[in-house]
């Protein structure tokens, strides 16, 4: 059975925050809030944890996880950022866009694309992940919240209970979310291209 922590959306309390932080080092996995749909979150170097994360979303390893970071330079430990690409970056975090970029050797090759090694990144701006992420000083690794069968996302706090109180570790209600998922901009060509238009305006962008 999983925890429940209600979550003040604005002014996130630092002890479920750290409780939080604890579950996940502990190999947890966590239902909470972004600024698109609720995700499924889990740490970065646990490979059980990541294992655990696929089955209970039903994806296989050929789909691109998420790094969730705390800011730019965050993502440029995980990713080859060039000038442009910063640019771009700049202007649209922290929100609801994800970025696929090259990944640096700071990536487990296990999480990168198998044969273009790249990953997705993204700055969400929702307090309670932006605290969460502070007190870890380390990405979260994410994936959205549509359970197999589902065609939309999980969005309320309450539904997710529901669905996932007997799958995962943790589930943060910190009220209900958008439909919508991220914007997804694959920077590893040559120019930007919109691979998934979502919550986040590509017109930011220039696209």
């Amino acid at each position: 059975m999983s925890q429940y922590f209600q979550i003040h959306p604005v002014n996130p309390q630092l002890r479920l925050i750290k409780q939080a932080a604890q579950i996940i080092h502990g190999g947890g996995i966590v239902a909470l809030p972004t600024d698109s749909c609720y995700a499924l979150v889990c740490h970065l170097d646990d490979k059980a944890a990541v294992e655990r994360l696929r089955r209970i979303r039903g994806i296989d390893e050929k789909h691109h996880l998420t790094l969730l970071c705390r800011d730019l330079s965050e993502i440029g430990v995980y990713a080859r950022v060039d000038n442009k690409q910063f640019r771009l970056l700049k202007a649209a975090t922290p929100g609801p866009f994800t970025f696929i970029l090259e990944a640096t050797r700071c990536v487990p090759r296990r999480l990168s694309h198998p044969s273009r090694k790249t990953i997705g990144l993204r700055v969400p701006e929702n307090c309670i992940v932006e605290m969460l992420l502070a007190e870890l000083q380390q990405p979260l690794l994410g994936t959205t919240l549509i359970l197999p069968g589902d065609d939309q996302p999980l969005t309320d706090p309450d539904m997710v209970r529901e669905r996932l109180e007997k799958q995962v570790d943790l589930i943060v209600d910190g009220g209900a979310c958008s439909f919508e998922p991220t914007t997804v901009i694959d920077l590893s060509g040559a120019e930007p291209e919109l691979v998934r238009q979502g919550r986040g305006d590509p017109a930011v962008l220039g696209l």
